[in-house]
């Protein structure tokens, strides 16, 4: 790929500044990549490792973490959402980092009636701080079968994907003073959990527990294209040569494909809310490269 002899140099200095990472070589087995970290027993694992389920009840939601922690990777997991009358729950998806100035790269389902659509919520924090909201429906039913939700997460941008169709990219505008995560590993949650006095409609809709126990569902976790470590001791890099994903962005297909998302089935971008910012829109949300 053409483009490595000038961004090679790029990668290097970021990984190793950090000198931890490693190419990640597992798909698919939850018990191998996976724990369980909340919910007595409310999440579990079937299937010799190839399905997980997370439920919420009155008591508790539930939820898990990745064993390992990730600084850059394209990541997929299929789910399939909590069905029927979902309004007040959420599915959370994610990567974030620990500590006071967190990274975080967001995926959340916001429940609704039947025969309502599902929202997703999507957000990036750098440094503790988000604000990068951007809300979309779906063009099929998430609750019938199970669909493939992935973050690409390289140097140059961030790409949101659902089924393989890009649906948001925050990209890497350092260079103009916005911060982009690069340097603090991320581990992957994901959790079940009662949100009703935000999740649907504002707060409108609350949860009804008639339905419960609500259940979510997961297959196919993919992390083989990324760089990872499995302990804050681990002392080793990734290759770029080998590894085209760190460089990709969208191509003019793939744009194509995003701006009919957007079109069509986004509810709400926080890059076109001068309510919101009287001041002025973020920084990002004005470039056009």
């Amino acid at each position: 790929m053409a483009c490595f002899a000038t961004k090679q140099p790029l990668l290097l200095s970021l990984l190793l500044a950090i000198g931890l990472f490693v190419v990640a070589a597992s798909a698919g087995n939850f018990y191998e990549s996976f724990d369980i970290t909340w919910g007595n027993g409310r999440a579990n694992i079937f299937e010799s490792g190839q399905l997980l389920t997370c439920t919420l009840d009155k008591i508790s939601g539930s939820g898990f973490q990745s064993k390992k922690e990730y600084l850059f990777g394209k990541i997929d997991m299929r789910l399939k959402l909590v069905k029927g009358n979902s309004a007040g729950t959420v599915t959370a998806y994610y990567l974030s980092s620990k500590g006071a100035t967190w990274d975080e790269i967001d995926f959340e389902f916001l429940g609704n009636l039947t025969g309502q659509p599902y929202t997703i919520h999507t957000n990036v924090f750098t440094g503790g701080k988000g604000d990068r909201e951007m809300q979309f429906h779906l063009w099929f039913d998430p609750t019938a079968d199970f669909h493939t939700y992935t973050v690409h997460w390289n140097p140059l941008n961030i790409i949101f994907l659902v089924d393989g169709i890009p649906i948001r990219v925050f990209k890497n505008y350092e260079k103009y003073g916005v911060p982009y995560p690069k340097n603090q590993p991320m581990q992957i949650y994901s959790s079940l959990w009662e949100a009703d006095d935000w999740a649907t409609q504002g707060g409108r809709v609350k949860i009804d527990w008639s339905n419960a126990p609500f259940s979510a569902s997961y297959r196919d976790f993919n992390d083989q294209s990324s760089c990872s470590r499995t302990s804050n001791l681990t002392w080793v890099t990734c290759d770029p040569n080998n590894n085209s994903w760190m460089w990709t962005s969208l191509s003019d297909r793939q744009y194509g494909q995003m701006k009919w998302v957007q079109d069509d089935y986004m509810i709400y971008n926080y890059c076109t809310d001068y309510k919101r910012f009287p001041q002025g829109l973020p920084k990002e949300c004005t470039k056009l490269e």
